[in-house]
């Protein structure tokens, strides 16, 4: 309290002097006058006048002492908790009266004050530590667009340390086009410190009320090279792989061919060795084509053309075309939604055939069903197959395990899944043998 105000008597403080003036008066004035107009001498009304008047100041003062310097010790603390300061307490805590429990509830909400204080310097700290060590650029900007927190990385980025960044304009920094337009994406772009390409994300956070922008942003180059490395190692290995398969045998039964027909004189069924050696590699030289057109048609796959499509009449024409195994359609919700119909029937068709493949070999059934659930359009193929014995190559391109396969049926169908901005899964089941394929599309 300020010691000015200390020594001022406020409104409640002459209140309380009033009212033990109110109190202490009438038996005052009633020994007085017994005093004064009894059979007393002056010298002893004197006396007592001035021994009545004493006590009564005493008295008076006393009772405002104690009344108001608990009241002051309280403001104290509360002024000390405001300011933060949470090592002043109170003594007056012992005894069961209001005034005890009073103080003891400011002491334990100065203890408590004191605690959560710790707790968030300990978590301001942590974040700030976390902020700092962080691999992504993290910049906050105030409402002027003055910059007011920047980690390392974002030192590193701009190549200059943050005393020297704190208070920039975005505009001088080089950041204001990212506080502007699309809140997030990916850009190639060059910073003092470094280059490459980048993916920014903005929000905008509260500081003691006051809106601030946040941008954050990450340097993929490298993950996108090691990335892109590991895909040219993956497509060089199944590339490989498959001219090899086509090559190797190609190139025996050429060397074979040559021997043969270098000999004097020929062998009397060199024709039809000859014959079946070109037979050979020409069935060789055919897969090889087929291959190079499937990976064509992989790398080559359009943009949807959206229509609005009726799904219940999709799902029963591409049933209709399979008729090794029987396929049951359960019904479903008459549903229309907005998809490529030609690409989405091949997504099926590759599902039911693979459905319908897997049913052959344990003479089992297909059954297609769909719903609506949580705004997707969910459709399911469950085959009585043997089910899947690795799931993990799945979906890697070329890779098949059917004689014969092209390996890119699960791949291309889930880049027309993801192309609708849906997703495909393929999963054993959990009632009996087999496996579940589920598309599912967004409505």
């Amino acid at each position: 309290m300020n010691p000015s105000r200390r020594r001022k008597r406020t409104g409640y403080e002459r209140r309380i002097l009033i009212a033990a003036a109110l109190l202490a008066i009438p038996p005052a004035a009633a020994a007085l006058l017994l005093v004064w107009l009894g059979p007393f001498s002056r010298q002893l009304a004197w006396s007592v006048t001035g021994v009545l008047a004493g006590a009564f100041t005493v008295a008076l003062f006393a009772l405002h002492e104690q009344l108001v310097h608990p009241l002051r010790t309280l403001s104290n603390i509360l002024a000390a908790l405001r300011e933060e300061d949470y090592s002043i307490r109170s003594r007056s805590t012992e005894g069961t009266d209001a005034l005890a429990e009073v103080m003891f509830e400011v002491n334990a909400l100065s203890a408590m004050l004191k605690e959560r204080r710790l707790d968030a310097m300990e978590a301001t700290a942590l974040v700030s530590a976390v902020i700092s060590e962080i691999d992504a650029a993290i910049f906050v900007f105030d409402g002027r667009e003055r910059l007011k927190l920047v980690n390392r990385a974002g030192e590193r980025l701009l190549d200059c340390p943050s005393e020297r960044l704190i208070g920039l304009a975005a505009q001088d920094v080089g950041l204001a086009g990212f506080l502007h337009g699309k809140t997030a994406g990916m850009v190639d772009h060059s910073f003092p410190g470094g280059s490459g390409r980048f993916g920014f994300r903005t929000s905008q956070v509260r500081e003691k009320g006051l809106p601030h922008r946040l941008l954050v942003m990450a340097d993929l180059s490298r993950a996108l090279r090691e990335e892109e490395r590991q895909a040219w190692q993956r497509l060089v290995r199944v590339i490989g792989h498959e001219l090899n398969n086509s090559l190797a045998p190609i190139r025996s039964i050429s060397e074979s061919l040559e021997r043969m027909i270098s000999r004097d004189p020929l062998p009397e069924d060199w024709r039809d060795d000859v014959s079946r050696g070109l037979r050979v590699i020409a069935s060789r030289s055919e897969a090889l084509t087929r291959f190079m057109t499937a990976y064509a048609t992989l790398t080559r796959l359009p943009q949807p053309n959206r229509a609005v499509t009726d799904i219940a009449a999709l799902i029963g024409r591409v049933a209709s075309l399979e008729t090794r195994v029987p396929v049951h359609v359960e019904p479903g919700p008459s549903m229309q939604i907005r998809v490529d119909a030609a690409q989405i029937e091949q997504l099926l068709i590759n599902l039911l055939k693979n459905a319908a493949d897997a049913a052959l070999q344990t003479s089992g059934e297909v059954t297609v069903q769909w719903r609506r659930r949580s705004g997707q359009l969910e459709i399911s193929i469950l085959d009585e197959g043997p089910g899947i014995a690795g799931g993990t190559n799945l979906f890697v391109p070329f890779y098949t395990t059917k004689p014969g396969g092209t390996g890119i049926g699960l791949v291309l169908s889930r880049q027309i899944a993801e192309g609708h901005g849906g997703t495909l899964t393929l999963e054993n089941r959990t009632d009996r043998s087999g496996c579940e394929a589920v598309l599912r599309l967004p409505v």
